[in-house]
């Protein structure tokens, strides 16, 4: 399964990235020393190292420990094994995302907000460790072993889809919200799935322009989870500037810290990829 995976993956990168060069989308990247590193290193570490990893383990410890569940739900219609992975996997990884913006987990996850450009090839782009924890593919993996397979594929590739849509420089979107006719079709896409409008926000340099969100709209494929809990900000139209204003100020921070911190370390002032650091936040201006 997990080749086939992959190859629909690359297959689905495969196609924006092609777009996103065809539309001279690439030429407006504001790429910096080891952006490249990160965004392919990372996608190669969780495609070819930490999912197989998880997945195996999980099977294996399964056979060992519970070999009479091996398939045990397999007979279960693909609506409900659908539903359980939207609510093992998308939901979990909404929270996950979610408390990943806390002081204590932000190292984790902070590679994927250091990119001053949006792209589906940053994706994946985030610590190896942010993954290899990540409670969603702990649960896809006992959910495959219990017989969701089949569905597991089909599950993973619509949301890669989706994940990688939002992502791209390619803002499939945008056209759409001039359309009178789609106003009512693009109102529920909003509020139902991720999209570049709603996922740029949460990539924003600046939350203060009345787009930018990087303290919610932390949906992947279901943006109805930021409805349902509260975190979501809907405005159609796209950040200025993405990317971390402390990467600015400070200098970006080197690929091997961002990827595999706690094993090094910054460096760098204000830095949160230190023990103790905190995420940067801008100084309030000062009084008159």
């Amino acid at each position: 399964m997990s080749n086939i995976q992959n190859l629909l993956l690359i297959s689905l990168l495969a196609g924006f990235f092609l777009l996103e060069y065809l539309l001279g989308r690439v030429k407006t990247f504001k790429t910096g020393k080891g952006d490249t590193v990160v965004d392919l290193l990372s996608m190669v570490l969780l495609a070819g190292l930490t999912q197989p990893f998880i997945f195996l383990m999980v099977g294996s410890l399964g056979d060992y420990a519970l070999p009479e569940y091996r398939n045990a739900l397999a007979a279960l219609p693909w609506y409900a094994m659908a539903a359980m992975l939207l609510i093992g996997d998308d939901m979990t990884q909404y929270w996950w995302h979610r408390i990943s913006h806390s002081p204590l987990l932000w190292p984790l996850h902070r590679a994927h907000h250091s990119p001053q450009y949006m792209s589906a090839r940053i994706i994946y782009r985030n610590n190896f460790f942010y993954y290899l924890c990540m409670p969603g593919f702990w649960i896809s993996g006992i959910l495959i072993f219990l017989g969701f397979a089949e569905v597991y594929l089909v599950y993973i590739v619509i949301k890669l889809a989706v994940i990688t849509g939002a992502h791209s420089a390619v803002k499939w979107d945008a056209p759409l919200y001039r359309i009178k006719v789609l106003k009512p079709l693009m109102w529920l896409v909003q509020r139902t799935v991720s999209t570049p409008s709603t996922h740029y926000a949460h990539h924003a340099m600046y939350d203060n322009d009345g787009i930018g969100h990087y303290k919610g709209n932390f949906g992947n494929l279901l943006f109805f989870w930021d409805v349902l809990f509260g975190t979501a900000h809907i405005t159609q139209k796209y950040p200025a500037e993405v990317g971390l204003r402390d990467d600015q100020l400070f200098g970006r921070e080197s690929w091997w810290v961002q990827l595999f911190y706690p094993l090094f370390r910054s460096r760098r002032a204000h830095s949160a990829l230190i023990p103790g650091g905190k995420p940067y936040e801008e100084p309030s201006p000062a009084e008159p």
